[in-house]
């Protein structure tokens, strides 16, 4: 088998822990002038490959590598905070020109339609907008509140999920991405998104992290 291979980062990561541990994902992130939800992943990997260990109020610590049957053990615990992005969010009442732009714009393929309180209230994806598009609707004038798919028929994930519960989640429901909610007694507060690439991205490096 080839050796083991870590991205520069996270060799640099080692390398700080296994010479200042335990130390805090501050403090290691400072060491590398980035900030820590920057470094996230890439710590998340290092403590579900086994390389690192991590406790509360102490720090990561190095501890070596897990065996197969820990690391896919660990592949299971992978959650949705470590990996999930940043949410593309719309008024409910911006125009389905305007949203189609907006997509564009932010190369995604989902948008998340909020209300004036920033709850969740619709997704909005490229079919619902080419739907629309070829229709005979004015889509400069048509509200995206009127196209895009609502409750109960969204579905969502939270921050303290697993990957691979996300990940059932987009193959059955057959979409590219999932918001991230917390839930509020007015509604869904959305705080990221989790896609078809985070989750792919995640388990390739557990994958390259591990030689498998």
């Amino acid at each position: 088998m080839s050796p083991i291979e870590l991205n520069q980062r996270q060799d640099k990561i080692l390398q700080i822990v296994k010479e200042k541990g335990p130390i805090t994902g501050e403090k290691i992130a400072e060491q590398l002038n980035l900030t820590r939800a920057t470094l996230r992943p890439d710590l998340a990997i290092l403590t579900m490959a086994g390389f690192l260990d991590a406790r509360p109020r102490v720090g990561y610590f190095y501890s070596g590598k897990k065996t197969m049957a820990s690391v896919t053990e660990s592949m299971m615990n992978l959650k949705v905070k470590d990996f999930q992005s940043m949410p593309v969010v719309v008024s409910e009442n911006m125009t389905a020109y305007d949203a189609i732009c907006q997509m564009f714009l932010e190369d995604v393929g989902t948008l998340f339609v909020v209300d004036d309180r920033s709850r969740l209230q619709g997704v909005l994806s490229r079919k619902d907008l080419l739907r629309t598009s070829i229709g005979t609707q004015a889509i400069t004038k048509i509200p995206v509140h009127i196209i895009m798919t609502r409750m109960p028929n969204i579905v969502y994930c939270h921050k303290n999920d697993s990957l691979i519960h996300a990940a059932k989640k987009l193959i059955e429901r057959q979409v590219d991405s999932l918001p991230v909610v917390e839930e509020k007694e007015d509604g869904l507060e959305i705080v990221g998104r989790i896609t078809k690439t985070n989750i792919t991205k995640a388990f390739i490096s557990l994958a390259e992290t591990n030689d498998l």
